[in-house]
């Protein structure tokens, strides 16, 4: 499968490494220069550079990155806490003292550089800084200048996006050969900053098969003809409501009708709700509407509660040929009962479960900082074990299939942590899936687009309070068309 953006496993990109230094590929010269090609328009010319230097590979990417520097004028300086013990990097500190380098292994003495460079540890680093190292990081952080990451900011794992004790927060990552989920997910985005791909150019016969991608669904498979009427993009329908929690229901409702289902029925458990003044295009129906045929797909859980009428439902709609989006309390039922979870897991129509953290520890009977230890192989165990496409929300969203491949959202941000986004993204999720997409696309898009609602919002607001989940649907509908045209190529949004 080729992605542009692949996301391998460890022990795959360290297979990889050792193919191309078999094949003769200087790995750590490639990714110098591309390096010093990225910091091209992100250093002042002629500036102080100071570059942190640790004691292997990754530091030897930043020794050679700081004789690149020096060579374009740059006043390059090097903190060397650690003496380089890989022999590449013992060569690259070798050429930089042949350019006459400064060189320390404190900060002492050492003025306020223009730019830190963070050549520490990268993706080397699986368990707490020790030592000296997390005095060091805090000095660090605290300079008063932008900071660049080489593969990953020190601190931070790559691919579960915790921090080991202390990390370096950077403004901006370089990461190399392959994307890292740990740089988007969990703490990842708060310290990683923005991020960029270099592939070093490794030829397609050296790659591994990819674990999985980072999310960068598109809308083209929703484009419409002309000559189609409200039958053509599907029927969808959403249970829940129960007396007390009608607008989770109703912001599910209104969000697939956004996300461009023909028709929606809103099946509310409470009764006593005639219309939606707000959107008069509901169709309000009693839940056994949910049932009948000519319904693409359900969505069961938004405000459903936990009674017996909510389990009733809940069974009913798993025995159901049709799609399903399984959200909120229809999780909370799964969690304490194991035929309902058997049922679901045995179902082979397509299945979209979307539980925050807490949820999802409930799912798996572990704690919610367990599912957080590893938001990937959480994500991934939810979907081999109820057979379902998974939706892990949270910061940096992970999607999985059943068979393991996931995706890594990079879309959204802190404006949707507001009550309801859960409602809206389970609605929309619907819609796809009503239009005709896979659950895995579905989910993907879902995703991907809700996140850029989020940020069109911050940026047009200048920062990410305010949104509520009902005013989030303009610019959700927004976000799905402007992903229906064909990408641009060389450029990616999140």
């Amino acid at each position: 499968m080729s992605t542009a953006e692949p996301i391998y496993r460890l022990s795959a990109l360290r297979a990889l490494e050792q193919r191309a230094d078999a094949a003769g590929l200087n790995l750590m010269q490639r990714a110098a220069q591309a390096a010093a090609d990225w910091l091209d328009t992100r250093l002042a010319p002629h500036g102080r550079v100071l570059i942190a230097v640790g004691p292997g590979n990754n530091g030897g990417d930043a020794l050679w990155l700081a004789v690149r520097l020096a060579e374009r004028g740059q006043r390059v300086e090097l903190l060397v806490p650690t003496p380089p013990t890989s022999p590449p990097a013992i060569e690259a500190l070798a050429a930089c003292r042949s350019l006459g380098l400064s060189e320390r292994a404190t900060l002492d003495g050492i003025s306020q550089p223009d730019a830190l460079i963070d050549g520490l540890f990268g993706i080397g680093l699986s368990r707490p800084l020790a030592g000296d190292w997390p005095a060091l990081i805090e000095r660090l952080n605290a300079l008063r200048c932008p900071c660049y990451a080489l593969d990953v900011p020190t601190g931070l794992d790559g691919w579960t996006g915790n921090v080991h004790g202390t990390a370096l927060r950077a403004d901006a990552t370089l990461t190399f050969l392959c994307a890292k989920p740990g740089l988007h997910t969990a703490d990842g985005a708060d310290y990683a900053g923005t991020v960029t791909l270099a592939t070093l150019d490794v030829p397609i016969e050296l790659l591994p098969d990819p674990d999985g991608e980072l999310n960068r669904a598109d809308a083209r498979v929703l484009a419409r003809s002309a000559n189609s009427h409200k039958g053509s993009n599907g029927t969808a329908a959403v249970i829940g409501g129960a007396p007390g929690m009608l607008g989770a229901a109703l912001l599910a409702g209104r969000a697939a009708l956004a996300g461009g289902a023909g028709k929606v029925f809103l099946c509310a458990l409470d009764a006593r709700l005639p219309v939606d003044p707000a959107a008069p295009e509901l169709m309000v129906a009693p839940p056994a509407q949910a049932l009948q045929p000519g319904i693409g797909v359900v969505a069961i859980g938004p405000g459903l509660g936990q009674s017996g009428k909510a389990r009733h439902w809940l069974r009913a709609v798993l025995e159901q040929a049709s799609a399903k989006v399984i959200d909120a309390d229809a999780l909370n039922l799964l969690a304490g009962d194991t035929q309902l979870a058997e049922r679901l897991a045995a179902s082979s129509s397509p299945k979209v479960l979307t539980p925050h953290p807490a949820e999802g520890a409930r799912l798996l009977g572990v704690g919610t900082p367990d599912v957080q230890a590893d938001r990937v192989a959480a994500a991934r165990a939810l979907a081999a074990r109820f057979q379902s496409v998974v939706v892990l929300k949270g910061a940096g969203s992970v999607i999985a299939r059943p068979d393991g491949f996931f995706r890594v959202n990079v879309s959204g941000g802190p404006a949707l942590a507001v009550a309801g986004q859960g409602d809206v993204l389970s609605g929309v999720v619907a819609a796809l899936l009503a239009q005709g997409m896979s659950a895995f696309d579905a989910a993907s898009l879902a995703v991907r687009a809700h996140g850029l609602a989020g940020d069109a919002y911050t940026a047009e607001q200048g920062g990410p309070l305010g949104l509520s989940a009902s005013a989030t649907l303009p610019y959700l509908s927004r976000a799905l068309n402007r992903l229906m045209a064909p990408p641009t190529p060389g450029l990616t949004n999140a």
